[in-house]
């Protein structure tokens, strides 16, 4: 059988990645147009069948279930997504707990050598559980895959953090800059934020390279100035923030800078999952 070269496996997994961003888009722009539904990925025996709309926050009616979840379209440059009630109650509570016993101080990638160290532009601590650890976060894990369309083979383990008072993480990149850490799985493509505890005041995730209209958020008087930089996030206990970092034609998204604003007070608790554009080895 003859071998594929380089520029053949490269020109391959473009077009593959092409292919994936061009169905991923599709699919965000028929749910827009109700003409698909999310499956929830809660379901029990009794609501089998049940589907999560899409909508904009002036979509949303006084009058509905305030516990139902549903996708809000936050942002198209860069495309992000905040799925309410993603996350049962008792879910949040069993990722905090199987966490805590193993939280060291968070590191960042070293953009040079692609290895992990100590900085100041993050102050969380945290730590990283096995994809498929145990039958919650395999639950958890198929939902992801299920809001995303992403298999689940294709991302990393989840990382769960906890923020103090005064602890953030700047704006940031969650891309790589160097090779060594696409070597496993390719380029990051997406991420999905879940906010695992209520903070009382700040902690917000923030894009500072997203445009926004304060006259357009309900409670932008509420948000920390960190907050204002940018489309920002208040963590809520439950919520599940997906955001793309990269666009539809397989190209970095610059607008996808985002960063963890300071708690001010309360304690901040999240797990993040990382997407790849291809299968990621753990």
């Amino acid at each position: 059988m003859a071998k594929l070269s380089r520029g053949q496996r490269t020109g391959a997994g473009t077009i593959a990645l092409l292919v994936l961003a061009a169905l991923s888009l599709m699919l965000m722009i028929m749910l827009v147009m109700g003409l698909v539904a999310v499956p929830t990925g809660r379901r029990r025996p009794m609501d089998e069948g049940a589907v999560v709309e899409l909508k904009l926050p002036t979509h949303r009616h006084g009058d509905e279930n305030p516990l139902a979840p549903w996708v809000e379209v936050l942002s198209w440059e860069p495309r992000a997504f905040l799925y309410h009630h993603f996350l049962t109650q008792e879910e949040c509570n069993h990722l905090i707990e199987t966490a805590r016993p193993s939280l060291v101080k968070s590191t960042v990638v070293d953009s040079a050598t692609g290895k992990s160290k100590d900085s100041r532009v993050r102050t969380s601590s945290g730590t990283f559980l096995m994809r498929g650890q145990d039958p919650v976060i395999m639950r958890i894990e198929k939902r992801i895959a299920d809001f995303t369309f992403i298999p689940v083979e294709q991302g990393e383990g989840l990382q769960v953090l906890q923020y103090r008072e005064s602890e953030k993480y700047e704006a940031h990149y969650d891309y790589f800059h160097d090779a060594f850490n696409t070597k496993n799985g390719g380029q990051r493509i997406a991420t999905v934020l879940m906010y695992l505890s209520n903070v009382e005041e700040g902690g917000e995730t923030v894009f500072p390279a997203a445009k926004v209209n304060s006259s357009e958020v309900p409670d932008w008087d509420q948000r920390s100035e960190c907050a204002k930089a940018g489309i920002s996030v208040r963590p809520r206990m439950g919520d599940a923030l997906l955001f793309w970092s990269m666009k539809p034609d397989a190209t970095l998204d610059p607008t996808s800078l985002h960063g963890g604003c300071p708690v001010i007070k309360g304690t901040k608790w999240s797990a993040t999952k990382w997407l790849h554009v291809d299968n990621y080895a753990v």
